[in-house]
């Protein structure tokens, strides 16, 4: 079972900043870094470095080489790469000294996906294999519903969340992995704010025939498939950078699915991945390879 991933690549401009700007103040950063980043190379980033067989689908600009090297570096597959006439996407990422972060995006050459170019991706998917998406690029109602046609498995992460997720084809979405904030956008609840309870009763009236992940931040992560509820807490680690903590925890999560482990390994691989990534600086550059995430659950043990 392979994933493609139909995925944004961004280069990321990283300011180390005392608080987040506020409208009207000029600040100066302490440092700039540049990481490459984007939601989609960082899932496909950790669901590879995770172990699974990995595909990503995507733009670059003249300018994306540096997206390209660090795809192949992982030994992603780039057969469907392309490189567009458009800057590539880019962020500009202010972080705090508590790890917090803000982001503004430039889609860039994310947004010159096409109907035809997806479709000539999917010409290669079998049934069951996984399709991963997110909200970083042009096309995800055409991508979700023509992998849905071919019976591949559609993963999406409705993230950056947008009023148009209201108008996707959720209901043919196999796995949706998201947050509170973006469970309550899809969930419509009018700007109150739901509890924990609320959110997972909502998710499953919505999505009766889905498998859904909710993560909590530091009250952990709820799945929920067929009525059963399961869950997984979080581990104590200094945080230092929190940017690519949710794609770490996606890639992980959808790597183990396509290896075939149980739920409950595949919520403490992602579990773990993404603890480790809050502990490191950057985005693709944090994510932790098999390796270091199963000895930290050896580790664990040893203490238990």
């Amino acid at each position: 079972m392979k994933i493609i991933n139909f995925g944004s690549l961004n280069i990321d401009h990283v300011y180390s900043v005392p608080h987040m700007v506020k409208g009207g103040e000029t600040l100066s950063s302490s440092c700039l870094t540049n990481f490459c980043g984007g939601k989609g190379l960082n899932q496909s980033i950790a669901a590879a470095r995770a172990g699974a067989k990995v595909y990503h689908a995507g733009n670059i600009g003249h300018d994306g080489g540096i997206l390209r090297q660090i795809l192949y570096d992982n030994g992603i597959n780039l057969a469907f790469l392309r490189e567009v006439e458009a800057p590539s996407g880019h962020a500009i990422i202010q972080v705090d000294p508590s790890g917090q972060n803000c982001i503004i995006l430039n889609g860039g050459a994310n947004y010159f996906f096409t109907e035809e170019y997806v479709d000539e991706v999917l010409e290669n998917i079998s049934p069951d294999d996984i399709v991963l998406i997110q909200n970083e690029t042009s096309c995800v109602p055409y991508i979700i519903q023509k992998a849905h046609e071919r019976q591949a498995r559609v993963v999406l992460n409705p993230s950056p969340i947008s009023p148009e997720l209201l108008l996707y084809p959720l209901d043919s979405v196999d796995l949706l992995i998201l947050n509170e904030i973006e469970a309550e956008m899809i969930l419509d609840s009018k700007d109150r704010i739901l509890v924990e309870k609320e959110l997972l009763s909502g998710l499953f009236s919505r999505f009766k025939s889905a498998e859904v992940v909710l993560t909590l931040g530091k009250n952990g992560v709820r799945h929920q498939k067929n009525g059963i509820l399961s869950s997984h807490g979080i581990y104590d680690v200094p945080v230092v950078d929190t940017t690519a903590a949710g794609d770490t925890f996606c890639g992980y999560f959808i790597a183990g699915q396509a290896m075939g482990l149980p739920t409950a390994e595949c919520l403490k691989r992602a579990s773990i991945a993404s603890s480790i990534a809050v502990s490191k600086k950057g985005a693709a550059a944090s994510i932790p390879y098999l390796d270091e995430v199963l000895l930290f659950d050896q580790t664990i043990q040893s203490f238990a």
